[in-house]
C-alpha cells in the first residue's frame, strides 16, 4: 500500500522537486503547505503516514508545527528539510520529535533514504 505524504515549504519549487521524486517511487502526495499553520491543518485533515517539513516559513515555522502536530499525535512522522547552517535548528527540531532532517540543497537518493527509514 502506497505511503501518504505532506509536504510543507514556503517554496513552490522545493514542494514540486519533493513530491517529483516521491510519486516517481510509489509514495502518495496528500497534500502540500506553505506554511506551519497550513501545515497543521492539512496534517489534520490527511492524516498523512509522514510529514517533510522545513524549517524556515512564513506565519508558522517548522519546528512551531511539528511541536503542535506532535501535541495532537504524538506518533506523527516528521522529516525537518533545512538549509546549509541551521544545525542549532535542526537538534531542537530532533529533540521536538522529527524522526530526522535533510538537508537543502537535497539529493534525490538523500530524500528516499530518509523516507525509507522512517516510514518504509
Amino acid at each position: 500500500m502506497a505511503k501518504n505524504v505532506l509536504i510543507c515549504d514556503d517554496a513552490a519549487f522545493m514542494r514540486m522537486m519533493i513530491k517529483d521524486i516521491l510519486s516517481k517511487n510509489g509514495y502518495t502526495i496528500v497534500g502540500e503547505a506553505e506554511n506551519g499553520a497550513k501545515a497543521v491543518e492539512k496534517y489534520e485533515e490527511t492524516k498523512p503516514d509522514l510529514v517533510l517539513m522545513d524549517i524556515t516559513m512564513p506565519e508558522m515555522d517548522g519546528i512551531q508545527a511539528l511541536k503542535k502536530i506532535r501535541e495532537t499525535n504524538p506518533d506523527a512522522c516528521i522529516i525537518m528539510c533545512s538549509a546549509m547552517g541551521q544545525q542549532a535548528m535542526v537538534i531542537e527540531a530532533i529533540q521536538s520529535g522529527a524522526k530526522d532532517f535533510i538537508v537543502k540543497p537535497f539529493q534525490p537518493e538523500r530524500v528516499l533514504e530518509a523516507v525509507k527509514k522512517v516510514i518504509g
